[in-house]
């Protein structure tokens, strides 16, 4: 199977799922997000093998120092209404607009 390969993708499950047949795959670009890979025992009348796993998240994230807006938080209405007091004026020797000098 090229594609995970090509992908960076690591395939974790090492056992066959249905008699001797990979079907069920699980696909991570990290080894270290997926724990405890189980193959065994079946679900009702499946003639497939249950494929049960942890996977890790959160923990160990970076603190980043780089300052970004907050978006969500922004006063939209406030600024419209601040843009809409601007006399704008058209530059009639480059055809753009601009605030008037006050």
């Amino acid at each position: 199977m090229r594609l995970p390969d090509d992908n960076f993708l690591i395939q974790v499950v090492e056992e066959p799922t249905r008699k001797s047949t990979f079907l069920d795959l699980v696909q991570t670009n990290k080894e270290a997000l997926v724990e405890d890979m189980k193959v065994g025992g079946r679900l009702g009348c499946s003639d497939h093998e249950m494929v049960e796993f942890k996977i890790l998240c959160g923990g160990n994230r970076a603190i980043s120092r780089i300052k970004t807006w907050d978006f969500r938080r922004a006063n939209f209405g406030l600024f419209k209404e601040l843009l809409g007091g601007v006399l704008w004026v058209q530059k009639e020797d480059e055809g753009q607009c601009g605030a008037a000098a006050e």
